[in-house]
């Protein structure tokens, strides 16, 4: 039972909502860790487009995903939850797969309830499967686990194709086998989110998307409104991958008119500095390392 897992499980009991931001690579997880952020979670969609290129489709295969998230894990501190989309195939493959992400170093993991190959919650034809297999699939993860702080969060996509009472009792079927945190994706209102989180008897977590940009689903809403709700954690999955692809594409569009003139563009409000660059990238610590190591 290690110390980070500890204190990584009681984030989501404490009084205060626990803002989870989602990190795909090692710029996003250190820029999340040098922010002050307690935790975070390695977004699957964020893991699959920037590291095979491909949405958030089911293209991303076991393995890649936890070569991606072992790379991320290992340089940072913060405690990560992976997100293991549907397990991999049956209840004996998820042992399998918690094993493999507590084994990498993960905090905790996310498995769903969709239908493999599944896709990104706000995507439209979603579909579920029994909640019985859920069930047992949920029963697996736990069992897996080596340290009983390895947190277990359980998903539903039920709400879209079943409706919210369906949701809501997937998710009492999931904490009665032992998921630590539940979630519900796609609510499509406040009143369902609220609703949600005074049905279910653990802590739940939602999902705000973007965070700065409203989706035609889940609507925008302050993390203090949620707390007020009852939620107890509230992800942003897709915040920073968006915003680094708006950035590239402003610094291309400015690099392309410049092309298209004869004038030098200098424009430092576009990027970060080559200082700042090294400096959250980790240059002091490898600079530290051979320092110590030289003859």
């Amino acid at each position: 039972m290690s110390e980070k897992t500890k204190r990584h499980k009681a984030l989501f009991d404490a009084s205060k909502i626990l803002i989870v931001l989602g990190v795909f690579d090692g710029y996003s997880v250190r820029l999340v860790e040098a922010s002050g952020f307690k935790s975070a979670a390695i977004s699957g969609a964020g893991a699959s487009e920037s590291h095979l290129g491909w949405a958030d489709r089911g293209v991303m295969s076991y393995k890649d995903n936890l070569e991606a998230c072992r790379a991320i894990t290992a340089c940072t501190d913060l405690p990560l939850t992976a997100d293991a989309d549907t397990g991999y195939g049956n209840a004996m493959s998820v042992h399998f797969t918690v094993r493999g992400f507590e084994g990498a170093g993960l905090c905790g993991v996310m498995i769903e309830d969709q239908v493999w190959p599944k896709r990104c919650g706000h995507m439209a034809g979603k579909e579920v499967i029994p909640a019985d297999e859920m069930v047992q699939k949920v029963k697996a993860a736990v069992d897996a686990r080596r340290d009983q702080n390895f947190v277990i969060r359980a998903r539903t996509d039920a709400a879209g194709p079943l409706g919210i009472q369906a949701a809501i009792d997937r998710l009492c079927a999931y904490a009665e086998v032992g998921a630590d945190v539940l979630f519900a994706d796609a609510l499509l209102t406040a009143a369902d989110i609220e609703l949600v989180a005074k049905s279910t008897p653990k802590p739940l977590l939602v999902n705000m998307g973007l965070g700065v940009r409203s989706r035609p689903t889940t609507p925008l809403i302050h993390p203090k409104k949620l707390q007020r709700m009852g939620v107890a954690a509230v992800s942003y999955p897709r915040m920073l991958s968006t915003s680094a692809l708006r950035g590239m594409m402003n610094t291309v569009d400015v690099f392309k008119d410049m092309l298209d003139g004869d004038q030098e563009v200098d424009r430092d409000d576009l990027q970060v500095s080559f200082d700042d660059l090294n400096a959250l990238m980790g240059m002091d610590a490898l600079d530290d390392l051979v320092s110590k190591y030289t003859i």
